[in-house]
């Protein structure tokens, strides 16, 4: 069986970080400012957060993001490509065309010269015909048991899950999810974080009971511990974690700070005994970007060299 967690991720480093007019409209979480100094405060606390990291044992693969082209939102690779445990990576068609350049060759060959990629399955040719899916934005993935979850938005199409289930098979959970405008919520790692004894999720995002009570179910059945969070504490990214450890084996839950600070203390303890929890201060790149913690990793899945 897959392991659901690892001790090796990939994180861009942003040199044009900023408020991205292209995704705006479907990510209802990013807010315009006028901090000129906005990529310069990103770099600060992305450095900090792959300090947190690396103190702690998990294998950083940091690669600079180039001035050109203009990529504003490369500090959130996890969308444009999935590495997995059988050599294969997956390449995602974006809604926003200035963030398909955030895919780079270079990338994959330096990938390449440590870990066994032998496959790359490209989906990009759906942004032809405007369909798309975001990586593991739109995918929330048990590995061990083979089953993504998606919830339907302008960045998670049908046709393009269906194509991706075909090529990976996995079992697919689809379900909508909406804010508190019912505005569907644009990726599906915000609404939840898939562990591998537990699950982190907003069940009141999902507000046709059915859905709700299926999803709870099909998690349960997963043998996953469901961890409810509310919307409030949705809108402060808790439901934007990632599940990692490190080369000894321990386990780490990385949240950003405003996130770990809108769970109550019994939330809390509740993670705490299944991960150490690691948060730093992602305010800046929450702010503007509208993505937190998860969002900034790309889990590297693939055998090691």
């Amino acid at each position: 069986m897959q392991e659901q967690i690892t001790s090796n991720v990939l994180m861009i480093r942003p040199v044009n970080f900023n408020f991205n007019e292209q995704t705006a409209e479907s990510n209802k979480f990013q807010n315009k400012g006028t901090d000129e100094n906005i990529n310069f405060s990103a770099q600060v606390a992305f450095d900090q957060f792959v300090e947190q990291l690396e103190l702690r044992g998990i294998n950083v693969m940091v690669i600079e993001d180039t001035p050109e082209p203009f990529t504003p939102d490369s500090i959130f690779p996890n969308n444009w490509i999935s590495m997995h445990h059988s050599g294969k990576v997956v390449l995602y068609p974006m809604e926003a065309p200035n963030r398909r350049a955030e895919r780079r060759r270079d990338i994959l060959d330096k990938i390449k010269q440590k870990y066994d990629l032998n496959v790359v399955l490209d989906f990009t040719h759906f942004e032809e015909e405007n369909k798309f899916l975001e990586g593991t934005g739109s995918l929330v993935l048990d590995r061990m048991h083979r089953v993504a979850f998606a919830c339907i938005s302008s960045r998670t199409n049908p046709e393009v899950l269906a194509a991706w289930k075909k090529q990976m098979n996995y079992d697919l959970v689809a379900f909508n999810a909406f804010d508190q405008n019912q505005h569907p919520i644009y990726h599906t790692n915000v609404v939840m974080c898939m562990g591998d004894t537990f699950c982190v999720i907003c069940l009141e995002s999902i507000s046709d009971l059915d859905e709700r009570l299926m999803i709870k179910q099909k998690l349960e059945s997963l043998g996953k511990e469901v961890i409810e969070i509310s919307l409030g504490q949705m809108n402060e990214f808790a439901g934007n974690m990632l599940l990692v450890k490190n080369k000894l084996g321990k386990k780490f839950l990385v949240m950003s700070d405003r996130a770990y600070r809108s769970l109550s203390k019994h939330k809390v303890e509740l993670l705490e005994d299944y991960a150490e929890i690691i948060h730093p201060d992602l305010g800046v790149i929450e702010t503007y970007g509208g993505g937190s913690a998860r969002c900034m990793i790309a889990e590297i899945h693939l055998p090691e060299i």
